[in-house]
Formats: C-alpha cells, structure tokens, sequence
C-alpha cells in the first residue's frame, strides 16, 4: 500500500436509485465534500412493466463519481473507502465473460409476474414464503423477475445452468463493476428483499430456489454489510486498489444512517412513499399486523433485523395538489397554505390515491376527503392532506409497537417531506413521542458511507458513528390525550370509508 492510500481519509458513497444516481463524498466529520446526481432514462415496454438498462445505470454511476471528484477537489487516491447503497428489488442478469446483460433490469415497480404469484398463491406457496423470508409473495420482489428472464430470455436458463450467467441486484452489478469481474456477492440486506434467502439463516434457501426454478450457479455469495469485497480495478475514474467495503438496501442503509443502532429505534423516509423500518434486534420478529421483516444489516458477525410498512402515497399527495388541482405553486408551498388555517376542521384527507398499503393492505381503496361543509378553504384541505401522512404513518407505528413489543423512544425523520416542520409537528403528536430531524438528511447515502468507513477503520465503531450524529431539529409532542384520540377516531372512520 502507498503512502497516499495510508493517508487516504475520504469515504465515497453511491446512492444507486430508481431514476438516478448520488455520489456522496465526505470526510471523517461528516462534511460533505461533494453531492452529485446523474439521472438515467426509464423504459416502459409494456403498462406495468418497468426496465433500466444496464449500462445506463453504470452510466450514472460512472459519471457522478467524475463529477464528484472535481467538485470535491480531490485527487482519486484520496478516497479511503467505498459504500453502495441501492434500489433493492431489481434484478439484473449478465454474462459472466463479457460482463454485459442479457435482458434489460426488471425493477422493482415492474407488475408483469403477477399471475405467476397468483399461481403460486394457489398452490398455496404464500405461507411457506411468508415464514421462510418474513416478505408477502408480490411481483415487488426479485424472485418472480429473475424466474421470469430465466424462462424468457433465449437461451437464459441453459446458461445459468452451466454457470455462465450472474445474477444479482444492483448491489452485485456494481460491485461485479467496480472491481472489475472480480467480486460477484450481496450484503444480507439485498438479499433478504428476493424471496430466495432463509431470514433465519443468512443463506439461500434450497427449497425456495426450487419453487422458483433458480440454479444456485448463477447467485451471489451473500457477504455481511460492512467488510471490504473487492477492490477497484480497470476504471477509467478511480485508480486499481480503493476497497469497496459496505453495501446496504437504500432503506437499511438510511435506518444505519441515522444511527437506529438499537432495538426499539426507528426512522420514517418521507418521500413520494414513506418507509418506517424499526429495528427489533438479533432476532426476527414475524408481524401479526400487515407489516414484512427484514434484515437490517449484518456488522462484526452481528445481524440486526427490522420491520418495514410502507405507505404508498406521501409527497406523492403533495404533488397531487399541485399538479393536478393546482391548488399550489410548488410543493413548498404547502406548508404555508396550511397554516393560514388553526386547524383542519372537521376535514379528513386519506391519501389512498393508489390504494392502501400496511398494515390496511387494501388495493381497493381509494382516495377520500370528509367533512367538507361551506367553510372548507383550499388551506384546510392541505392542511388535512399533511394530517393524512402522518395518519397513515401513525398506522405503521402502532402495527409496529404491537408486533415488537415496545415503543420508539424517538422517531427520526428523513426525505423531502421532513423538512415541513408543520406535518413533523402533527407526526410527534400523534405518535406521542419526540421526533428528531437530523441536521444531515442525506442518510441513505450516509448510511452507506458510515458501513464502508467501519470497514475500513475510517470509523472505530458504531458507537462513534452514533456520537456524530446531529439532531437539526426535535419536536415535542403537545397534544393532550382526548383530542389526539378524537383524532385518530375521526381518521379511522375515513379509513373504512375509502
């Protein structure tokens, strides 16, 4: 190793996501040195089917990390460490020898293998997933994808057989990528989205892999989320020998980033969705009430495992406002409008404008405002539409406290829609507990940076991670027990409404 690499002190992060890719630099302070987002096109082949071709995603990647340099002002052999983080459930598919893929990437958002799960839900398969995977049997998951390609793309399943094929999730490609073909392998967080990985052990499953007719030769080695993988080689950007040492799915990677170290703790990502993962520990805990399990991480021989809810429409709602009522400019505007009312009234705003998610699970369902009378302004109805988030968050959390048994001591907030202090506010006083906004709202990429500088001893450990972490703002819940109660009525009577 050279001096300059013993010296090296910088962590690169690559946030890989649906329409785009983030490349995060940033010291052993936590100052971010470089922020870059390269987008990528989406190809829509048929309705319901969604696919990325390959070599625009490495394009993105390929691309943000050269931007980020120069804006960095850093010389390549600066960078100590790489992290990726990524969307979770795309499969890609790709030829061992060349590195190139045989089919475009089939995303997570992609609907075309749902008659095969209705098949296989049946057979009556669901449960026997359900316990092996602690996921719900859905085309959202990469199992199905990667059957799919494996029985229509010419020639696929011969080659996969004879080993000449690698499959992976976006992880995999990248790393395969950055390495140069040397390191084909998945963190455990990836894995436990595919349906093939037994939750319990950390290993594929031979019996789901024979449900779903995957040969084992085409699968990565799953690997812990934080050691080093590989190192770069053949790159046009970064020089041979930078480690690339943490991987993580981007939900997990954001729940690491915010430093949910322990059980009990748990952190909500506002964006179109929202995600609530909570960490319950070492041990998984199997939901009783609409919610999945999954891995959180694997650090230091350790895994830590969380439960997920997932609302379909958050920032999505605002967006509805704009652009289709018109009602605001730009999505900011929202809070404002909202506070030029006390309150919503007697207005309920369920944003089930693509039915609801967990723990309702109800695709049926439908949009739905209540209560309007003479006095109903266009600030009532965004501030009901806010209320509405954070109902339905709300709705997560407590599904959560019943499945884990405890309650979080803080909720951590990130994602665009964080940054609306009145939605944040109304979300601390429903769930009666603080919510902590961090000063950094970049956690996915964070989180990413945080396993890769672990491993590469950037960081000593978790416990001084958890110590750099900066609470920007916390809001104090403040409503008096009657009237949140009479709020939560009045919601739930909407709910089974819509």
């Amino acid at each position: 190793m050279t001096t300059e690499r013993r010296r090296a002190s910088y962590v690169m992060a690559i946030d890989q996501g649906t329409t785009g890719t983030t490349v995060l630099i940033l010291d052993k302070r936590l100052a971010v040195r470089a922020k870059v987002n390269v987008e990528f096109r989406q190809i829509f082949p048929k309705p319901g089917w969604v696919e990325h071709e390959l070599e625009d995603i490495w394009g993105s990647v390929a691309g943000a990390i050269q931007k980020a340099l120069r804006e960095a002002g850093l010389r390549a052999a600066e960078i100590a460490a790489i992290g990726i983080t990524n969307q979770r459930e795309t499969v890609a598919l790709w030829d061992r020898r060349s590195g190139k893929a045989i089919h475009n990437a089939i995303v997570w958002q992609d609907r075309r293998t749902t008659e095969e799960c209705l098949r296989l839900q049946g057979e009556g398969r669901a449960q026997l997933i359900r316990d092996k995977t602690g996921l719900v049997l859905d085309p959202y998951f990469s199992a199905t994808k990667l059957a799919w390609l494996l029985q229509n793309v010419r020639g696929a399943r011969e080659k996969a057989e004879e080993g000449q094929l690698a499959f992976g999730t976006i992880d995999s490609f990248l790393v395969w990528r950055l390495t140069g073909g040397q390191a084909h392998v998945t963190d455990v967080s990836n894995a436990s989205r595919t349906l093939l990985m037994d939750l319990r052990t950390c290993a594929w499953d031979p019996e789901l892999l024979g449900l779903f007719g995957v040969p084992d030769r085409v699968l990565p080695e799953i690997r812990s989320s934080s050691e080093v993988y590989g190192e770069t080689k053949n790159m046009r950007a970064l020089p041979d020998g930078i480690p690339v040492c943490g991987i993580a799915g981007d939900q997990q990677a954001a729940l690491f980033g915010q430093a949910c170290f322990a059980p009990g703790d748990a952190k909500c990502t506002y964006g179109t969705g929202a995600f609530l993962l909570q960490n319950v520990g070492p041990a998984p805990v199997v939901s009783q009430h609409g919610l999945l399990t999954t891995v959180a991480w694997r650090v230091g021989g350790e895994t830590q495992y969380a439960l997920e809810g997932s609302a379909f429409i958050a920032g999505a709602a605002v967006q509805w406002l704009r652009d289709q009522l018109r009602i605001i400019e730009k999505a900011s505007d929202i809070e404002a409008l909202a506070k030029s009312v006390k309150d919503s009234g007697e207005l309920v705003f369920v944003p089930a404008l693509a039915g609801m998610g967990a723990p309702h699970w109800r695709p049926e369902a439908r949009g739905l405002i209540s209560g309007i009378t003479r006095g109903t302004t266009a600030g009532h109805l965004a501030r009901a539409l806010l209320e509405g988030i954070a109902f339905q968050i709300y709705d997560l959390a407590d599904a959560m406290m019943k499945d884990a048994g405890r309650a979080a001591p803080a909720f951590r907030v990130d994602g665009g829609a964080s940054a609306n202090d009145l939605l944040m506010q109304f979300q601390a006083d429903l769930l009666d507990v603080p919510v902590e906004r961090p000063r950094m709202i970049e956690t996915t990429a964070l989180g990413a940076a945080f396993l890769a500088g672990l491993a590469a001893g950037v960081w000593s450990s978790r416990e001084e991670i958890g110590k750099s972490f900066k609470v920007g703002k916390r809001f104090e819940p403040k409503m008096k027990a009657d009237e949140r109660e009479r709020h939560l009525a009045k919601w739930r009577r909407a709910v089974a409404a819509a």
